[in-house]
């Protein structure tokens, strides 16, 4: 191997590319190869996350400040589910952790502490009040809370 894997990524990514597509298995960094594919993995699960923070969030302000609403609202809700369809489309296994309690709890409090840290407001439910198919269903816009 002449490529360092801590010295150059790029250089390391394509000689492995090329020793892979050339059949030279035996010269590959096994160990290295696994972190990387590991590593995709993670940035698909990251994307998901954080389109689903910014999706949650605002959803929470449409239904907190009823007299903010605007088509940029409107128009980042739309995008988010439009974008986290795609994504899911693209990488169906990704719709297990939809499912997961403990990542959703996660994503439901950094949504949290996004919409607080957006609008200064404290009055947000602790807990998701809608259902996965509301959160992703492009009529929903949760109504306002007295």
């Amino acid at each position: 191997m002449s490529t360092a894997y801590n010295s150059d990524i790029i250089a390391w990514s394509e000689e492995q590319a090329r020793l892979l597509r050339s059949g030279n298995f035996s010269l590959l960094d096994i160990e290295h190869l696994a972190e990387e594919i590991e590593d995709v993995g993670k940035s698909e699960r990251r994307e998901l996350a954080s389109r689903m923070v910014i999706l949650l969030a605002h959803l929470l302000k449409w239904q907190f400040q009823p007299g903010r609403r605007g088509s940029s609202w409107q128009r980042t809700i739309k995008e988010q589910r439009r974008a986290i369809q795609a994504h899911l489309k693209e990488t169906p296994s990704l719709k297990v952790s939809l499912g997961n309690e403990t990542w959703f709890d996660g994503i439901w409090a950094d949504a949290l502490a996004r919409a607080i840290d957006e609008t200064g407001l404290d009055l947000f439910p602790e807990d998701c009040q809608w259902s996965v198919e509301q959160i992703f269903d492009p009529t929903f816009y949760p109504e306002a809370q007295d």
